[in-house]
């Protein structure tokens, strides 16, 4: 939370690109555009958070890894902004969440400085050239024409903005660091550092004093629940010290993933009885202790990760931050039984640690997808010799008090990944930020990474997908006892929707019966078979919780895929084979098909094979796949069963096809010679001889209407919240149709707009923008949002030529 002088920067910004534009065309950067006196009177008028290329359009012409829109380029932002004669004297800060890319900052035309890794949040100190009581300028240039990415990584000032107001003795930047090394439902011992900044020309004596709140869900104070003893500083002139208290709160409320309790440390700086600064850390009371043998013990007890790996990007939102849309994201994955985020492969926006801290889920916080070596051209080997450190450092000092973070990762199949001494560089910089936390490293090379001795300094060893060797290593005495994570696997292929009978690909899709997959990845049945041999491995960060923009393996001609197969030269010449194909061939893909949710939110077939197994206590049952084949009457139709349950006897028309049994190793139940016939398919699940779970799939009639689904039924209209709407294609007896695919329009009305739409499809070209839209088997999502400060009822209408129309209302309100 910080500073209690923090204020939202986000309003008031005038916007212009220059560069490379969205139509291939380029425009040159005008003169003096830092300057106060630059006209700027005809710039786009925005909010932050803001995506510049998400608008598109997309182009066949540009790459399908980074999503086929037109993100490089150059962009300007400035602000026109009053300080109040009150707050001369005080220092002056602006923080980024983050900008992509290449970061430069202007105040009243001086140059204050620089930030190039767009995923890092940083300060800059507008102290020396503010001026109080008069209107400032501030200009921001980003570049990211020469920034590579293996993803969409977005462009612009795309995560929050702040203004930060102290005296001149504050608490530091990221200044407070709360530990809990003992931990027992009796009490809990708390340390907290304090870092005290004194920017005056004079030494001063300072007192740091510190209450701890009790906070409910929405990080509101419900009591009063300690204190830390009073510490006292002798600070000198432009100096800093650290203060360090410690106490033990009896009987504290426990952070743990069904419990995400949390406390608010309230910590006051005061100089000669005045109060000169006041910050604010949000905390959890947990231990966190990671074996080879015992796993990853959460308060003593063992959780088996059950993560996802996700980009950071919102869909059809593209890389701006909204907390809404992130909230709803990962309440899609709690539901389906995920524990566990990979933050891929970069520092997150800080919304992400704040969710996860609100909502029980395990952290593995990560800083880099390249070192020295990079796998692009312009990635982030172009400033890592300069910046590896700062960036390194700002990850782990913005993120340590996060109860969620469990560990810290240094990379993702770098390059660079037997460099003993690079990586013993990288973790000594992470411990010397916090020793209270593991350390790791993504490697697709794990034999290349153990044997050359790197992956020693690691604390614990994450693997990518090629886990054949772990018995040799679990016997390698250097290794013996060094824990290690699937840190990405399976890497599973499919489209919502979509079922092929023979080869899984098909017009630029890929089946959704869940068989397909790349080389050097497997289906998630043989990966819960891995960690069930292999029960040290901690668990599992499945590639990926949901479909992301760009990467649309395997319709793209990504070269770096060729990264997983160094080892193999057989695999690398036969995938370099394929890539060129393809490359000749110009897929239209734009997105990926890893997700087991796809771009819209809406769950693939694949969901409810990981809810079955990360949720055995859930009675559930999921049948796959439709039933609408009327060119294969009496033709064979595979069915597949995801159920947490035993067995289960499968009917079709009332007439059972017989009962089957999961043995050993089986993770879904086949029926792969069902005839199909119209009608009604019906699975009943058991589990130890008892009803468990049913579904059913039944054929349906022919598109006769549309449908709205709103997900909450009041929406406040605080400029963040969004609403999300479903439309759905149905027949006459409000079932879904599948393979329907009309266009549907949208308005509103009342105190909301449209801000995107979607619809799940890896191919459609069709605008994130547009309020028209093609349905995609049968769904489309409608993202809206209330005008800020409005309230009364809103509307959402659909209609389709031909089909019945559809409305929902929703109350917008403003608290």
């Amino acid at each position: 939370m910080g500073q209690a002088g923090t204020l939202s920067f986000d309003d008031g910004w005038l916007f212009r690109r220059y560069g490379l534009q969205a139509d291939g065309f380029s425009v040159a950067e005008e003169a003096n555009i830092s300057a106060v006196d630059f006209k700027d009177a005809g710039w786009q008028q925005l909010k932050l958070p803001h995506d510049w290329a998400i608008t598109g359009p997309f182009r066949i012409d540009l790459a399908g890894e980074t999503g086929k829109l037109p993100w490089k380029g150059i962009g300007w932002y400035r602000k026109h902004f009053a300080l109040p004669a009150g707050d001369a004297g005080k220092r002056i800060f602006i923080d980024f969440d983050g900008a992509m890319a290449y970061a430069e900052v202007w105040l009243n035309g001086h140059y204050i400085g620089k930030w190039p890794y767009g995923y890092s949040s940083f300060r800059m100190d507008l102290t020396p050239y503010i001026k109080a009581g008069q209107e400032n300028v501030i200009a921001v240039r980003l570049d990211t024409e020469k920034w590579d990415s293996r993803w969409y990584p977005g462009a612009g000032i795309y995560r929050h903005v702040w203004l930060v107001k102290t005296d001149p003795v504050h608490v530091g930047h990221w200044g407070t660091t709360i530990t809990t090394p003992e931990v027992s439902a009796a009490a809990a011992a708390i340390k907290l550092n304090t870092v005290v900044v004194n920017h005056s020309g004079k030494p001063v004596s300072a007192a740091i004093r510190s209450t701890l709140f009790e906070v409910d869900a929405h990080n509101r104070i419900i009591r009063e629940a300690g204190s830390m003893p009073v510490t006292s500083v002798f600070v000198g002139a432009y100096d800093s010290v650290v203060s360090v208290s410690r106490t033990s709160m009896k009987h504290p409320k426990i952070w743990d993933l069904e419990h995400p309790n949390r406390y608010i440390a309230k910590t006051s700086i005061e100089v000669k009885g005045k109060i000169t600064d006041t910050y604010y850390t949000v905390f959890g009371i947990r231990t966190i202790r990671v074996t080879a043998d015992s796993g990853v013990l959460l308060n003593g007890r063992r959780v088996q990760i059950q993560g996802t790996c996700n980009h950071h990007d919102l869909g059809a939102l593209g890389a701006a931050m909204n907390k809404s849309a992130l909230r709803r994201q990962l309440s899609i994955l709690k539901e389906m039984g995920c524990n566990a985020l990979r933050t891929s492969h970069n520092p997150p926006a800080p919304e992400l640690l704040e969710l996860a801290d609100e909502m029980g889920f395990l952290v593995w916080d990560e800083a880099f997808d390249a070192w020295k070596t990079g796998k692009k051209k312009n990635d982030y080997n172009k400033i890592f010799t300069e910046w590896h450190e700062k960036d390194l450092a700002a990850m782990v000092r913005r993120d340590k008090n996060h109860p969620s973070v469990f560990i810290w990762s240094i990379g993702n199949e770098v390059m660079d990944q037997q460099d003993v001494a690079l990586t013993r560089m990288l973790v000594d910089i992470v411990h010397k930020e916090d020793p209270t936390r593991p350390v790791s490293n993504g490697y697709n090379d794990p034999d290349g990474g153990r044997s050359s001795g790197a992956a020693q300094a690691l604390d614990i060893m994450g693997v990518n997908y090629f886990f054949s060797q772990q018995p040799v290593w679990d016997k390698d005495p250097r290794y013996a006892q060094k824990p290690t994570i699937g840190s990405e696997t399976s890497s599973c292929l499919s489209t919502r929707g979509e079922y092929f009978f023979g080869s899984p690909y098909r017009n630029w899709q890929i089946s959704s019966y869940d068989v397909a997959k790349p080389g050097w990845g497997c289906i998630p049945d043989t990966q819960f078979n891995i960690l069930q041999r292999m029960p040290r491995l901690l668990g599992e960060f499945v590639w990926t919780g949901f479909d992301y923009l760009g990467e649309p393996t395997p319709y793209g001609s990504d070269e770096t895929n060729l990264l997983n197969f160094r080892n193999d030269p057989a695999k690398r010449d036969s995938l370099e084979k394929k890539l060129a194909e393809m490359k000749a061939k110009n897929p239209p893909s734009r997105s990926s098909y890893f997700g087991i949710v796809d771009l819209c939110g809406f769950p693939k077939d694949r969901y409810y094979l990981y809810q079955s197994v990360w949720r055995p206590e859930l009675p559930m049952a999921h049948l796959l796949p439709h039933w609408n084949w009327p060119g294969r009457i009496d033709s064979i139709v595979p069915v597949h069963l995801y159920t947490s349950g035993d067995e289960a006897e499968l009917f079709l028309n009332g007439k059972s096809l017989g009962r089957k049994k999961k043995m050993a190793g089986d993770y879904r139940l086949i029926w792969d010679s069902v005839v199909y016939q119209p009608g009604k398919l019906t699975a009943i699940a058991y589990k130890q001889g008892r009803r468990w779970a049913t579904d059913s799939v039944q054929t349906t009639g022919t598109m006769s209407g549309l449908n709205l689904t709103a997900n909450q039924q009041t929406v406040i209209s605080n400029g963040e919240e969004l609403l999300f709407v479903t439309a759905t294609v149905v027949d006459e007896n409000a079932m879904l149709v599948p393979g329907s695919s009309p266009p549907v329009q949208f308005d509103v009305e009342g105190p909301g707009d449209i801000v995107a739409t979607d619809n799940g499809d890896p191919t459609s070209f069709e605008s994130f923008q547009s309020h028209t839209k093609a349905a995609f088997n049968g769904m489309v999502l409608v993202i809206v949002k209330p005008k800020p400060g409005l309230s009364g009822k809103l509307q959402l209408h659909a209609r389709s030529a031909g089909l019945q129309p559809a409305s929902v209302s929703v109350e917008i309100k403003q608290r």
